[in-house]
């Protein structure tokens, strides 16, 4: 089995979880479900299947000293901080380009920083029989995750026949992937048991993520033999990073390598997942009072129900005869909002950072 790597992706401003959430401490820095952060937990269901030493993490340098705050057990030298985002394409590059001098043999994943996965055991059970394709062919493994309902806030995978299996998980081949539908849509995907959700959780060997590039996204693969040129030849991680980064293509991995390549299969899920995309989410992972009410930090619902109230600090947030609303104190900003319109505090967000006066706030 050739050596095995991981690569956390933890960019992002997590907008739709402000006022907790800011561009300098997002989502995956937060204890939004549980009482570690999301990246902690992240590398938490990693313990034991491959070590700390050949784990990285992907953020962006605005970003890189609180997560090695937050998760000490990482090495300084495998945090890298992006000097500019430019989507997961040109992460992803980065980090077969880190692997590769590590190890030109080895295979590695590529995972998101801030799901939630309860069932760690079955969650390496898959990534193990994904490392195990990787280093058998020279494919692209996706890993599916089983839908419950028609969700459209997701992109999907559509599921080919059975290519082999590991055990007992089998691995199909991917005929397409598919962006986010309608609701109708979703509906006949869920009710046809032939698509997976599309989490954005990868795994290939380093000489197959590069072929890729080489056959389907040429400008990154271009760019990234030119940084490690530059590597060999003595100039620091940063500085490669700060010459070539801002003028690379800005695309996601999908589209620029997943729904060009005729080589990728998927491995559904053996495993719970959420990616607790925004607030309301948050109330699937927490135990409700009789109303329905979750409550977190010192927060109080008088004659209210199926609230979700977050206070930092000892401030004390009440909610008097209100129901299905999300009501996040901090110690410089508040945010109420019902449920059903929370897909609008990104848009709020944006509102708040073009305002001069309020721009620290995000």
């Amino acid at each position: 089995m050739p050596e095995k790597y991981i690569v956390v992706m933890a960019g992002g401003r997590g907008e739709r979880f402000w006022p907790q959430s800011r561009l300098r401490c997002p989502k995956h820095l937060l204890p939004i479900v549980g009482e570690k952060s999301m990246l902690g937990q992240t590398l938490d269901r990693l313990e034991g299947l491959v070590p700390t030493e050949n784990i990285f993490v992907i953020t962006n340098a605005e970003q890189r000293d609180a997560v090695l705050e937050v998760c000490p057990e990482l090495k300084p030298e495998n945090v890298i901080g992006e000097p500019v985002g430019r989507d997961t394409a040109p992460a992803v590059g980065l980090a077969a380009l880190l692997v590769k001098r590590r190890n030109p043999e080895a295979v590695f994943g590529i995972l998101p920083a801030d799901h939630v996965i309860h069932d760690a055991a079955g969650f390496q059970r898959v990534l193990q029989a994904g490392f195990d394709a990787a280093a058998a062919e020279p494919v692209l493994v996706t890993i599916g995750i089983q839908p419950d309902y028609p969700a459209t806030g997701y992109g999907y995978i559509h599921k080919g026949e059975q290519w082999t299996a590991f055990g007992d998980l089998p691995v199909y081949r991917v005929q397409r992937f598919v962006e986010k539908p309608d609701l109708d849509t979703a509906q006949g995907y869920l009710d046809s048991g032939e698509y997976f959700w599309n989490a954005g959780m990868f795994i290939w060997s380093v000489k197959t993520v590069e072929a890729a590039f080489a056959a389907h996204s040429p400008s990154h693969s271009k760019d990234f033999s030119a940084m490690n040129d530059a590597l060999d030849a003595g100039t620091p991680l940063d500085e490669a990073m700060a010459k070539f980064y801002p003028e690379m293509e800005k695309i996601s991995v999908d589209f620029a390598l997943m729904e060009k390549a005729d080589n990728v299969v998927t491995i559904p899920s053996a495993f719970d997942w959420d990616d607790v995309g925004e607030w309301p989410a948050v109330a699937r992972h927490h135990k409700p009072d009789g109303d329905g009410n979750v409550l977190k930090g010192t927060a109080m619902v008088h004659s209210g129900a199926n609230n979700i109230v977050i206070s930092s600090g000892q401030h004390l947030t009440a909610v008097v005869g209100a129901d299905d609303l999300i009501v996040v104190h901090t110690d410089d900003a508040t945010l109420v909002c019902p449920k059903s319109r929370a897909q609008e505090i990104k848009a709020l967000v944006k509102e708040v950072g073009a305002t001069e006066a309020l721009k620290h706030l995000t």
